[in-house]
């Protein structure tokens, strides 16, 4: 979403029940954001885990992380299962995707996003969201691809292209943890985002 827009959204919305997604974001601080997934058609497919993780003043604060299960409202095959390994079984008392996604809002708060190719996760938070605000997600978003990507550009422009999350782990030095779960991803984004901004001098 571009500042203009956002803008416009907390000139509607800022003295409303959520205002406080409008609020002035505290310094030095991101929301690392995963979801775990049926499928990867933002149409069709739906949230079965949520986890995020703040970073502040270039720490992972593990602590404070925010992690649910989600009902899906819908069943899932084997090709789902296979990717995150998640059974249906895990999500059989999981609440519904509204109640976890408006517990979400009230726990970030101003924060921006972060995220791996995180313009999928906003879609699909997106209609859960809409229904609870009547508004999208405002949230700033920072998408690690591109940060790695403007890093390759601003170094060797001729070679620079856009890598998948485990390469760009391993050029951070994050060691390996269990990819395709939400909180390990979301802390393992995290962790790469730090590395690569320390290396940028903090821009």
């Amino acid at each position: 979403m571009n500042a203009l827009r956002r803008r416009w959204l907390a000139w509607r919305h800022g003295a409303g029940p959520w205002g406080a997604l409008f609020a002035a974001p505290p310094a030095d601080e991101v929301v690392s954001l995963d979801l775990e997934t049926t499928g990867l058609d933002v149409s069709s497919d739906r949230i079965l885990r949520l986890a995020a993780v703040p970073v502040r003043g270039g720490r992972v604060v593990l602590s404070e992380r925010f992690e649910r299960w989600v009902d899906p409202g819908r069943a899932f095959g084997i090709d789902s299962i296979r990717h995150h390994r998640i059974l249906p079984g895990d999500v059989a008392a999981a609440e519904a995707e509204r109640v976890v996604v408006e517990a979400f809002l009230h726990w970030l708060g101003p924060r921006p996003l972060l995220g791996y190719c995180i313009d999928f996760d906003i879609a699909l938070l997106d209609r859960s969201v809409r229904a609870i605000t009547d508004f999208p997600l405002p949230s700033r978003r920072i998408d690690l691809a591109d940060v790695d990507y403007r890093r390759q550009w601003a170094r060797h422009p001729e070679t620079a292209r856009h890598r998948d999350l485990d390469a760009i782990l391993a050029e951070a030095g994050v060691p390996p943890m269990q990819r395709h779960d939400a909180l390990a991803d979301a802390a393992a984004t995290a962790l790469a985002w730090c590395v690569l901004r320390a290396r940028a001098g903090g821009a």
